[in-house]
């Protein structure tokens, strides 16, 4: 092995510099310069060594050593190198000339940080934290190292550049000392321009400072507030543009909607999730009301015989069952199935309860949890339990049973685009993907932020099989016995995450007035003491105001946090608007109103007045106005993402490019299951709108019927 001595005797110079903490201490060295920064004490340490060891080695071998450090080569698959050999004195080989930095970084390796202060291996840097370089690519290394070249231009260039980071350092010191933060615009700007002369100087510190950062599994978060949220929490949310799953995920996560059951595939509905779960039945219980059905409640336990009665029922449903067998220590007689549905008990139920005409429609809904045994899972949009709402009615006539799951079926769009401002296609499914046991099922399609596509609620028109399985019969007006007709219908908390998944941006959640658990943040603003009690009542009054006025408001009143931190944890959150009051607005009766949809100044509106039925109009109007620009947003997002195919070819590449095809369609279950095992796309729906002309099947070429529309979905 040998070794190439960079020595006191060629050039090497120190640099000393006293900042207001430490005394760094930079090293250059001829045509391999490395910049060290040290702490007092490391500093020291390198000085008095400085003399004993000579120099710094660059072993042939590729590994970066200092013989006064370590005592063996990292490299041991091929470094012969004894320690006695590392602590003698360095001789440079004729034969080996001095090597250039960019031919020693070619066969050398990438750093890594060594907490421990493991043997073997080279190192730099100071603080008690060494880097160690292992045998790896050391393309991304280069950049890291200060280097200088013959000419003393670029020298004095590394220089500069250091300076400029400590005066800029010093500048945000002073900034906070001052008393802001950083959310203050001057101290952002500060702070990007130490970013920008950090990176100039070493490219490849601050991916390795967000690596570790990341890798941290106890890392704290801290904000100028001394709380959880603000620009912290949203460095935690991933650009939805960079990885739309781990976005939503980290939505859920940081705006505190749901958290992980310790059951593999459960989840716990947080708070501020639930409250929009329970707006959602608040919503809808109106409806049902209003259409004669009344709320009730079945158990979660069904005996397994109850399945088996209905046999595409218990085709459609085997694979998903949770079944139990024992219970109080013992082999229960008959296993249980824990709840999927309940068009089974019902129909055990419906079978007591009618007995003729007279009896009917009977028209029931429970809130409810179901169980069904999901491989992938999903917070909100399948989970094995979840939250639904489940509606039953048994009728005289087939028409009537249609009928109603027809309008239930509208009930559901008309909320997902009124209250979620969720535009969805409404139309029937295919054969393959209806309700096992239904003669036919309605669905509402929505288009995700990826442009996959969400069933976001169902409802079946299940005709008279399950009365034929459970002898669900009445006495009709001749006196002769009949089956009811029937129909079930239901959403679940998978529409919330339909919310999340249609809105949400960047920030985190944007969600629709309606059904926001807060629809209006108050936050107060002072920085002297003596504006404290002002500003506050100001922000009580207008709360008290809007509170009154039906309006869903919540103040911000933590004085540990700062405006800044408030108002990204809220936007964060999905707020549709906050308001601002500060001492100047306290003076004029009036105050600041930003809406979360429109980002920066063009969503503010200042000097907006703080009187009772002005205020109260104003933010009535700009929630009207929220809720209509998030519908139409997502309407328009999801026209421009469907495609008119007239050919397989089209369909193919249609599904590529991640959007959904509209196409005619007269093929068999056969050829929609070769599409779906080709492409991965379904049929979705065949839309109740239909066009003028329709034209041929894109799978058979014969003149279609309808179109429908095919899409990868959740």
């Amino acid at each position: 092995m040998t070794f190439v001595a960079a020595a006191t005797n060629t050039n090497v110079f120190l640099r000393r510099r006293q900042t207001t903490t430490t005394t760094k201490r930079r090293h250059f060295f001829t045509n391999t310069t490395m910049m060290m920064t040290t702490t007092r004490t490391t500093a020291r340490r390198h000085l008095s060594r400085r003399n004993s060891f000579k120099g710094w080695w660059f072993p042939s071998c590729g590994c970066f050593s200092s013989p006064a450090i370590t005592s063996s080569c990292t490299n041991t698959s091929s470094c012969t190198t004894s320690s006695s050999a590392l602590n003698s004195t360095p001789v440079v080989p004729a034969a080996k000339p001095i090597p250039s930095v960019s031919s020693f970084f070619s066969a050398s390796s990438t750093i890594r940080e060594n907490e421990n202060r493991k043997t073997g291996g080279g190192f730099c840097g100071g603080g008690g934290k060494r880097f160690f370089f292992t045998q790896t690519s050391f393309t991304s290394f280069t950049s890291s190292v200060v280097t200088r070249s013959s000419s003393s231009s670029s020298a004095a260039t590394s220089g500069d550049v250091a300076d400029a980071i400590a005066k800029q350092g010093d500048l945000i010191k002073a900034l906070k000392a001052s008393g802001k933060t950083n959310q203050d615009e001057d101290v952002k700007a500060a702070v990007a321009v130490l970013k920008e002369l950090k990176a100039k100087a070493d490219p490849s510190a601050g991916e390795a400072k967000k690596n570790k950062e990341e890798n941290s599994s106890d890392k704290k978060k801290k904000n100028d507030g001394g709380g959880k949220g603000g620009k912290e929490a949203e460095a935690q949310v991933t650009p939805r543009s960079e990885d739309f799953s781990k976005w939503y995920l980290d939505v859920i996560r940081e705006c505190e909607l749901a958290d992980y059951g310790p059951a593999r595939g459960t989840m716990v509905i947080r708070p501020y999730g639930f409250a929009m779960w329970e707006t959602t039945q608040t919503i809808l219980n109106e409806q049902f009301g209003m259409r004669g059905v009344e709320n009730c409640y079945f158990p979660q336990l069904i005996p397994y015989s109850f399945i088996t009665k209905e046999a595409s029922h218990v085709e459609g449903f085997a694979p998903e069952l949770a079944v139990v067998t024992q219970g109080g220590g013992k082999t229960l007689e008959e296993p249980l199935v824990v709840r999927p549905t309940s068009e089974t008990i019902v129909n055990h139920m419906l079978s007591q309860w009618i007995q003729s005409y007279r009896d009917l429609p009977i028209k029931l809904n429970q809130w409810c949890n179901v169980h069904r045994w999901e491989m992938r899972t999903r917070p909100f949009i399948r989970t094995l339990e979840f939250l639904w709402q489940e509606g039953h009615t048994a009728h005289a006539t087939a028409e009537e049973a249609n009928a109603m799951a027809m309008e239930m079926i509208k009930v559901y769009s008309e909320f997902a685009e009124k209250t979620l401002a969720m535009p969805v296609i409404v139309g029937k499914k295919s054969s393959i993907e209806s309700f096992a046991g239904a003669k036919a099922t309605f669905t509402m399609e929505a288009m995700m932020g990826d442009k996959k596509a969400l069933q976001a609620g169902t409802s079946h028109d299940l005709g008279d099989n399950f009365a034929k399985a459970f002898e669900t019969t009445f006495l009709d007006t001749d006196g002769k016995a009949r089956n009811v007709y029937q129909s079930s219908w239901g959403v679940s908390t998978r529409m919330m995450g339909g919310v999340i998944m249609t809105h949400g941006d960047d920030k985190g959640l944007t969600l629709p007035p309606k059904l926001a658990p807060v629809q209006v943040i108050v936050t107060p603003i002072w920085q002297k003491n003596k504006d404290k009690e002002s500003v506050m009542a100001s922000c009580d009054a207008i709360t008290k105001i809007l509170k009154e006025a039906g309006i869903r408001v919540k103040i911000d009143a933590d004085d540990t946090k700062s405006p800044g931190w408030k108002f990204n944890f809220w936007e964060m959150k999905g707020v549709p608007i906050r308001i601002e009051i500060g001492p100047r607005d306290v003076e004029k009766n009036a105050c600041v109103v930003a809406r979360r949809d429109v980002p920066g100044k063009e969503g503010k509106e200042f000097g907006v007045s703080a009187e009772k039925a002005s205020l109260v109009e104003k933010i009535n109007v700009i929630l009207d106005e929220i809720q209509d620009a998030m519908l139409e947003k997502a309407r328009k997002f999801r026209d421009e993402n469907i495609v008119d195919c007239a050919t397989m070819a089209d369909l193919e590449k249609t599904i590529e490019d991640g959007k959904w095809a509209r196409c005619a369609w007269e093929g068999s279950d056969e050829e929609e299951k070769e599409i779906k095992e080709k492409t991965g796309a379904t049929i979705r729906c065949f839309p109740f709108e239909q066009p003028s002309s329709v034209g041929n099947c894109i799978q058979t070429g014969k003149p279609a019927k309808e179109v429908c529309i095919f899409a990868k979905s959740y």
